[in-house]
């Protein structure tokens, strides 16, 4: 059974998350908006869904990130964060596998660390996503 989670209604471009950008205006959907932009950017097979509410970055149809605004804040969280390397210390939660870095506009933060754990994470779901299809094809050889 796939640990993966999937949502096959992931497309390359998602107009309604374009929408929920335009509703989440100010400083807040600005710092939302750019870390999207850079999940948007880890790869040519990078899709997007709006998922419960917030925008989400997916390997094909596998979610590896999403931001959401909140009144003082912005998540920006990794779906498989428990298990990524995060040398930094920037994720929090306590989940089996989600974990999140928030962000408040009045707060200095690592954006390099951030960049880095977008990319780990886009990473270790593209190799993950891999290794399932593998499994997949050397099952229906048997």
């Amino acid at each position: 059974m796939s640990q993966l989670f999937r949502l096959p209604s992931a497309v390359k471009r998602d107009p309604s998350i374009d929408t929920w950008m335009k509703h989440h205006a100010g400083e807040l959907g600005e710092i939302a908006k750019h870390w999207f932009e850079v999940m948007r950017g880890c790869g040519d097979d990078v899709r997007e869904v709006l998922h419960d509410g917030h925008p989400t970055a997916c390997v094909a149809d596998a979610a590896f990130a999403y931001v959401n605004a909140f009144k003082s804040h912005v998540n920006v969280g990794f779906f498989r964060g428990a298990e990524i390397a995060d040398p930094e210390g920037l994720l929090e939660g306590t989940g089996k596998f989600m974990r999140h870095v928030k962000l408040r506009p009045d707060r200095d933060f690592n954006a390099t660390a951030l960049r880095k754990l977008i990319d780990t994470a886009y990473t270790d779901m593209k190799e993950r996503v891999q290794a399932e299809l593998q499994r997949a094809l050397l099952l229906s050889f048997e």
